[in-house]
């Protein structure tokens, strides 16, 4: 089971492994607070792709398809994160403020249908 939310969000005990999968190191927040336990940069879209998409919403659609692309691209790097939604509870933790267009979405998204 793959879960999402975002880091300023209490961890809860339900949550399993919580993984961040965003490429920068969530502002004001500490590692003690944000209880992650994995830390996948190589989950997160490319640097150019993340700046591109600035969270517009116009560029939605855009982001999705090119951050689907870019996984698909290099599957080896979502073993571990597939090898622990196997084993257990995943919540997927990041920090944007769009909960409902981020990275995050579309990882679970991608993981979920493969």
């Amino acid at each position: 089971m793959i879960t999402l939310k975002r880091v300023y969000d209490p961890p809860a005990a339900g949550d399993g492994r919580r993984v961040l999968v965003d490429r920068l190191w969530p502002r004001g927040v500490s590692k003690e607070k944000a209880k992650i336990d994995l830390w996948l940069k190589d989950a997160a879209p490319s640097d150019g792709l993340r700046r591109w998409f600035a969270h517009d919403p116009e560029k939605w659609p855009g982001f999705r398809k090119r951050y689907r692309a870019e996984l698909a691209s290099a599957p080896g790097r979502l073993d571990e994160l597939r090898r622990l939604a196997a084993e257990g509870a995943v919540t997927l933790v990041y920090a944007a403020k769009d909960e409902e267009r981020n990275n995050a979405v579309v990882l679970k998204d991608f993981l979920e249908k493969r």
